[in-house]
């Protein structure tokens, strides 16, 4: 009965929380090198609500119109909202200036789009490119022998801001199997810094989720995206 008293929303995030203190002891990298990200998606406002009051400070959303329901109700305290999810061009409008950053820019044509409408509304946009890391036929995302190609192109977009990269590695059982994957994300991402581009800074690493996150931490990952480890298994 305790345990089950003790497994709450807090206890989770306490929990989730030490063990990234914890990967990134072990990686040798200061602990503020790494923020959670909460995976929100089909979660109630009292459930996300719990969670910020537990430390959460950064919420991502996978669905442009659930999380325009949710935006307005925690847009007074000192929350981030992050869009994770695949991005529809023709919903971009509603996106641009909602989030502080948009983590699946899987496209040159969505990459222009946002430019465009940020442009529209004065505002600059801070993105990530998603990479199919294990070049699976079913992913979106960018292969990764044309991320460099491709960055090079954007670059000159004038309302964008690459941050850096993210990437969901083939599923897998056993956590250490994504290493490889993680490992080659963060080595693109030296890469394309080494090309000083304008506009482009490799300074985040979104890749990880509640499965294999302690992993990509060790691996330089320096956003997480947790969602089951904290709000439990949902059903979409």
């Amino acid at each position: 009965m305790e345990s089950l008293i003790q497994d709450t929303i807090e206890s989770r995030v306490q929990s989730v929380l030490a063990k990234i203190r914890s990967a990134a002891e072990r990686a040798g990298r200061p602990t503020g090198t790494v923020r959670l990200v909460a995976a929100t998606k089909t979660v109630g406002i009292e459930q996300i609500a719990e969670g910020v009051r537990a430390g959460l400070s950064i919420l991502g959303e996978n669905r442009v119109q659930e999380a325009l329901t949710k935006i307005p109700v925690f847009n007074r305290g000192p929350v981030q909202w992050h869009f994770i999810g695949q991005l529809q061009r023709r919903k971009v409008r509603s996106v641009v200036g909602m989030f502080d950053l948009i983590h699946s820019v899987d496209s040159p044509e969505l990459a222009q789009e946002i430019d465009r409408r940020a442009g529209d509304a004065g505002q600059q946009q801070d993105v990530l490119l998603e990479v199919n890391i294990g070049n699976e036929p079913t992913k979106a995302g960018f292969l990764p022998d044309d991320v460099p190609q491709i960055v090079s192109g954007l670059a000159s977009l004038s309302h964008i801001c690459i941050k850096g990269l993210m990437a969901i590695p083939p599923p897998t059982a056993d956590p250490d199997s994504a290493r490889p994957y993680f490992r080659k994300l963060s080595e693109l991402a030296k890469m394309i810094d080494a090309q000083h581009l304008p506009s482009v800074k490799m300074e985040e690493l979104s890749m990880g989720m509640s499965n294999d996150y302690e992993v990509a931490i060790e691996e330089g990952a320096t956003l997480v995206r947790v969602g089951t480890a904290i709000f439990g298994a949902r059903h979409v």
